[in-house]
């Protein structure tokens, strides 16, 4: 059996509060009945808040954005890998900046996609060897905000640039008084099938 190597990406901010992170719970959880289906794969952990090289795209830095080595990094990481775990929070309607921060290092034309040799105009994915996993927690019940789909959103991402996109969880309505009350380890176990099903089908 091929030893796969996983990259787990971490993006939410509230690890370090008390009542700590729903999304980064989620993601250990499903990593930790992964880990049984596969003991022999590598796994390689990016939080992206321990990355500083991670700055917005500005008027100050557009000029060198694309061309100061750290997009060939975490894309040459993603071209290493076989698979990866990716988690985010909802945050304003959408995931959060740390992890749009990310996808603007990583989203470069004729490297991840491209548009030459295209018939009718579409991208091309430059990353098909990849196989992709989302993570999604939000307050909201799934479908609330139709203009914010956080998830979705994450899915064409990544086909976009070629990867297979496995079914996504979503740990949705976290704020609804069904779930508003419970700490994460007891919403994870209102979810468990679900991450545990994705765990072992991934």
């Amino acid at each position: 059996m091929k030893i796969q190597k996983v990259l787990v990406i971490k993006s939410s901010m509230t690890e370090n509060l008390p009542s700590g992170s729903f999304s980064s719970a989620l993601s250990d959880k499903f990593m930790e009945y992964y880990r049984k289906e596969n003991p022999i794969d590598k796994i390689i952990e990016l939080n992206l808040n321990d990355q500083k090289d991670l700055i917005s795209l500005s008027s100050q830095n557009f000029n060198t954005f694309f061309t100061d080595g750290v997009s060939d990094k975490y894309i040459d990481q993603l071209k290493s890998v076989d698979k990866v775990v990716i988690s985010s929070p909802m945050t304003n309607f959408n995931y959060t900046a740390l992890l749009k921060n990310y996808l603007d290092r990583i989203l470069v034309a004729n490297k991840t996609f491209s548009y030459k040799y295209s018939k009718k105009g579409e991208a091309i994915g430059l990353l098909p060897h990849l196989k992709v996993q989302i993570l999604t927690t939000q307050g909201a019940p799934l479908g609330w905000y139709t203009w914010g789909d956080h998830t979705k959103n994450l899915e064409g991402t990544f086909e976009f640039i070629g990867a297979k996109v496995a079914k996504s969880v979503v740990m949705d309505g976290l704020k609804t008084p069904q779930y508003s009350s419970l700490k994460a380890p007891e919403a994870l176990d209102l979810f468990d099938k679900v991450i545990k099903t994705a765990a072992e089908n991934f």
